[in-house]
């Protein structure tokens, strides 16, 4: 037997990789095999017609229950899902006719769930059950300020594609340098685009890898308990308050400030998959927002802030955002300095090899497993010029400075610049945060975009319209750049190629911004005054929100002092943090993650609940069976996510189909208790 080395990360690699041989063979050595597939035989015809077919399908779905719910579920799983099976019929059809076909690969399934769900993404990014239906005068109420004259746009087809196109490519340009740094240098899990890897590789496993087929059957049976979870779970949440979802879990008195056990199987799934540092980060983050900073300024309604109006959530915003840009900062600027640092030292050696183009690729940690060294083959073999995405931003901002004040006059150029100007600061910290957390800031990011653009245009300007197109910019670009890392992430674990991925992207957002319009158009004017149904409930929300930007209210009082507080805190962690990893320090150990705290500050409580309670499970596996943990847990957190995923759009169908659960089931102290029984007594 071998012996170990004496270099601690040498030592480290070698033992897990001892304990893979021992295991059985990987993922990508069940894969092996396999040739990977070239460009063409990834983006062929018959997966862009599959790919059509269900990008048209979903976005009728998304865009209905954007108009009715202003809900969204994942729907990359669901596309997955989908896909595989139309395809499967697909070669069944045409061997019945008599046309060979070879089964569609992993990675034609792949490039088919990226298109569709950028397509149908585009029903919640282009906000047109929110921001779009915001600015029209059924929104608006009669006599109210800021409700006629340059404050109301009514939504047309023309506008909006052309507003769509402006805006849902510029996330692309943003974040497109950073794709190596963050997915292989980093090896951010990004938990969502993992688990739809994982779905992928799962349902294309072939045939007779003994492990293989046992990761496909515990998958799918978690992912069909997790089913059973959800719509057991809506038959009893008959009622405001009423189900599972607000489970006591620290009791009632915890509850009411949102600390409460939601039974979410996709937070439990992400935390089977998180860091525990990134866990116990956001749970500290909960505690310090919901459980101290909050219930102390709840104290100070009326001096602080003024009663009834929610001011309270300008502090956690303003926090939070604080936090995010010092940490994303950070991390940017080290990027940027590593690549500057590595060119002029590739220049002075005068190395024969050409430099990479991707920021922060060149100091990325040694791939350790078989599965990381195929994997980083495969992804790096496709390199994108980065100064070309740098020039594609700098053209689309452009175009978008001349063009938006065309399509919205009340946005000046001034403004579409400044906005362009930020975006990719927003849009590297919202990456970086979901590659963390899985939790997506776009729509926080957008609100304070309205806020702030509409307190800059001013009432008498436009400036309700002009905050609430400001807001669409702002939360298609920071989604669309999240949304692109997941993919490069699918396509990652997938063997996928990145330029396949990024192909297929563009593409789904480009149908998406011509098909979501017309079925917007269609659905709102089958809705609009019909059947009762009431049409984008959350669209008056997003326009008070607007008006109350343009109202020239002062900031809650200490709102900027703490949000320099906790910039300066957090910024000092993450430097701190990188410092002691540079030079081995201890203390490095104990610094909490600075973005997951951050993001606490942006969720309720019950979400980073969730996701501990799935890292303490975890944790208690890998104690008692450590090899079965580490086998049967991407598969469990898999079949969670996605399980989920699937009963939430189950719930929606039964939502839209205007089906009530049968049951209310509320958690009340004795003495509430005693007070409805008394209730119900003169009843009976």
């Amino acid at each position: 037997m071998a012996e170990p080395p004496a270099d601690e990360r040498q030592r480290q690699a070698w033992e897990e990789e001892e304990a893979d041989a021992a295991a059985g063979p990987s993922t990508e050595q069940v894969f092996e095999g396999e040739p990977v597939p070239t460009l063409p035989e990834m983006i062929t015809a018959r997966s862009v017609a599959v790919g059509v077919v269900l990008g048209v399908v979903l976005s009728i779905v998304a865009m209905k229950l954007s108009l009715t719910a202003v809900y969204l579920p994942f729907l990359a799983i669901p596309a997955g899902l989908m896909s595989f099976f139309l395809s499967r019929w697909w070669v069944r059809l045409l061997d019945g006719c008599g046309v060979a076909q070879l089964p569609f690969t992993r990675q034609e399934n792949a490039v088919i769930q990226t298109f569709v769900v950028s397509c149908a993404n585009i029903a919640y990014t282009g906000g047109f059950g929110s921001y779009i239906l915001a600015m029209s005068r059924t929104s608006a109420v009669d006599g109210g300020p800021g409700n006629s004259g340059g404050n109301v746009a009514e939504p047309q087809i023309g506008r909006l594609m052309a507003f769509l196109f402006l805006t849902s490519f510029v996330g692309v340009f943003a974040v497109m340098p950073f794709r190596n740094s963050l997915v292989i240098r980093h090896n951010l899990p990004f938990p969502t685009g993992m688990a739809t890897a994982h779905f992928i590789n799962s349902i294309h496993t072939p045939h007779g890898a003994k492990q293989a087929s046992m990761q496909v059957s515990v998958m799918f049976k978690t992912l069909g308990g997790a089913i059973v979870s959800s719509l057991w779970q809506w038959f009893y949440e008959g009622g405001m308050h009423c189900g599972f979802r607000s489970f006591p879990i620290f009791g009632l008195t915890a509850a009411r400030f949102g600390f409460f056990f939601d039974f979410s199987m996709t937070d439990i799934g992400i935390g089977f998959l998180s860091p525990y540092k990134v866990t116990i980060s956001m749970l500290a983050g909960s505690v310090a927002c919901w459980g101290i900073m909050l219930p102390y300024i709840m104290t100070k309604e009326g001096s602080w802030y003024p009663r009834g109006i929610g001011g309270i959530n300008a502090y956690r915003w303003f926090v939070g955002i604080s936090m995010v840009l010092a940490d994303g900062l950070f991390h940017m600027l080290c990027i940027l300095l590593r690549t500057l640092r590595e060119m002029r030292r590739r220049r002075h050696s005068r190395l024969t090899t050409l430099p990479s183009m991707c920021l922060g690729a060149d100091e990325r940690p040694p791939a350790r497993s078989f599965d990381d060294r195929r994997r980083a083959q495969v992804f790096l073999r496709d390199w994108v010029y980065d100064p070309a995405a740098v020039v594609g931003y700098v053209a689309l901002s452009a175009i978008s400075i001349v063009a938006i004040p065309r399509l919205y006059p009340q946005l000046r150029s001034r403004h579409v610049a400044l906005a362009y100007l930020i975006v990719p600061l927003f849009a590297f910290c919202n990456t970086y945060g979901i590659g963390m957390t899985s939790a997506n800031l776009g729509p926080t990011y957008g609100k304070i975009a309205v806020l702030a653009f509409g307190s800059w245009v001013g009432l008498q300007n436009g400036g309700v319209v002009a905050g609430l197109a400001a807001g669409v910019i702002m939360l298609s670009a920071v989604i669309t750049a999240g949304d692109l890392m997941q993919v490069f992430r699918t396509g990652y674990l997938t063997l996928t190629s990145p330029h396949a991925m990024l192909i297929s992207h563009v593409a789904g957002t480009a149908l998406g911004c011509v098909i979501n319009p017309l079925i917007f158009w269609m659905l709102y004017g089958a809705y609009n005054g019909g059947d009762g149904v009431p049409v984008a409930p959350y669209a008056k929300v997003y326009r008070g929100m607007a008006i109350l930007g343009v109202s020239q209210q002062a900031l809650p009082r200490h709102s900027l002092l703490l949000s320099k507080v906790f910039f300066a805190v957090a910024l000092a962690n993450s430097v701190l943090r990188e410092v002691s990893a540079r030079r081995g320090w201890r203390v490095g150990r104990y610094l909490p993650c600075t973005i997951a705290v951050a993001i606490a500050f942006f969720m309720p409580p019950k979400v980073p609940i969730g996701i501990s309670i799935g890292s303490i499970g975890m944790y208690l596996w890998r104690r008692l069976d450590g090899d079965g943990a580490r086998l049967r847990s991407p598969p469990v957190a898999a079949g969670l996510i996605c399980g989920d995923a699937l009963g939430s759009v189950l719930r929606s169908m039964l939502m839209l189909s205007r089906a009530r659960p049968p049951i209310c089931l509320m958690f009340l102290s004795p003495r509430a208790s005693e007070r409805l029984d008394a209730v119900l007594a003169t009843y009976m």
